[in-house]
């Protein structure tokens, strides 16, 4: 999946410690409720894209 949000220009995600009961809450409610696991993913990419700018951000800082 990871591969996949790169390959179309997506943020991809990771679940971490901080979302993993939430991602199994999900996949166990997604047929009751898909909102739960849609939110989770959604928090967990804009973790992951926080990240990112962090490291881009401190990456060209260093270069100047």
């Amino acid at each position: 999946m990871f591969k996949e949000c790169l390959k179309n220009n997506v943020i991809p995600f990771i679940v971490d410690e901080r979302h993993k009961l939430y991602y199994y809450r999900g996949l166990k409610e997604v047929e009751n409720e898909q909102g739960y696991l849609l939110d989770t993913c959604l928090s967990a990419q804009d973790m992951y894209g926080k990240l990112l700018e962090y490291f881009i951000e401190n990456k060209f800082c260093s270069q100047l």
